[in-house]
């Protein structure tokens, strides 16, 4: 590492620009030059993460040396030490929360994703947009800001709510609320060069700071996105993710899948064509009813994905209607 640069700066010296320190870094340090009750600490610089991307082992070595002896010297300034006043008492807390599950004997534990502040601003909000359900609510905001048609995606709920009715596939209710927010989040890495949409979508989704759905829930939409862009195998797929969804659930996310493959290869995610044909199972066979201006669209690499399709779901027999 370069010894003639400044990695380090305590937030009271404020001697580093933003370039050096980062934006948050640099504002901190102004707020505490300004007097403002900002705890005393410090800010690793920018080119610390530089020197990191060039030997992520030395940097790592050299970060850790730096912080222990900041934090040594705030100890001293403050007369403190850090987490004493709460290590001790994080058995009692154990033992005290262990005996109230044993008594209380809980359904299900849930513990919250968000602190105080969002509970604060939560409290603030009107009864209709508390009533509102996060997961969905997050899943439209985001189709408007990345998809590139957000009415395409609405009308992806209504296309596959008709063709998992008529698909004789069984669905609970959470199952039906985590196909409409894939739905909703199908298109939203389109940016992305092509070879890599099925990662770059899997990756925003997977950690993305979603509320109102577990890890098994996020998995199944970052599998569905995922295969609606690379194809129904899982090849490419991370480990980890797979992992954490059952058996059921990444059957229906390949479903899911199969039939958002359909849907963007007759539509190019533009607005009012899906409405227009209707994909469901009638006496047995798969249909997708192609008329009029949309005949031209029928062929070979249409047909194969219905069939891709149709296997999933347990109909070999395909019609196209024209």
């Amino acid at each position: 590492m370069n010894g003639a640069i400044q990695h380090l700066f305590p937030l009271r010296a404020g001697a580093g620009s933003a370039a050096e320190m980062g934006f948050k870094g640099y504002n901190l340090a102004r707020m505490a030059r300004l007097g403002l009750p900002v705890p005393d600490g410090f800010v690793l610089g920018t080119a610390l993460c530089r020197e990191w991307l060039k030997d992520p082992e030395a940097a790592q070595g050299a970060a850790r040396s730096m912080i222990e002896s900041a934090l040594r010297d705030l100890e001293r300034a403050s007369g403190l030490r850090f987490g004493d006043a709460r290590r001790p008492l994080l058995g009692y807390a154990a033992l005290v929360l262990e005996h109230i599950i044993r008594r209380a004997k809980p359904r299900e534990i849930v513990v919250s994703a968000v602190g105080v502040r969002e509970g604060l601003l939560y409290s603030l909000l009107n009864k209709t947009e508390q009533m509102r359900d996060p997961l969905l609510a997050a899943a439209r905001d985001l189709n408007v800001l990345r998809s590139r048609s957000p009415q395409h995606g609405e009308e992806l709920i209504e296309w596959t709510d008709r063709f998992m009715a008529s698909s004789g596939i069984d669905e609970t209710a959470e199952e039906v609320r985590l196909r409409h927010a894939a739905c909703l989040l199908a298109d939203i890495g389109w940016r992305a060069h092509p070879d890599y949409r099925g990662e770059q979508s899997l990756n925003i989704i997977a950690h993305a700071s979603f509320l109102g759905v577990d890890h098994p829930g996020r998995a199944f939409l970052a599998l569905a996105v995922f295969f609606r862009h690379v194809g129904l195998w899982e090849g490419e797929l991370s480990p980890h993710v797979r992992e954490l969804a059952s058996a059921r659930m990444i059957d229906r996310a390949r479903v899911l899948g199969g039939a958002l493959r359909v849907a963007y290869l007759i539509s190019a995610a533009m607005p009012g064509v899906l409405p227009e044909m209707p994909l469901a199972v009638v006496r047995g066979q798969l249909i997708l009813p192609l008329k009029g201006r949309h005949i031209a669209l029928g062929g070979e690499r249409l047909y194969n994905r219905l069939r891709q399709l149709g296997r999933l779901i347990g109909r070999e027999v395909i019609s196209i209607s024209s």
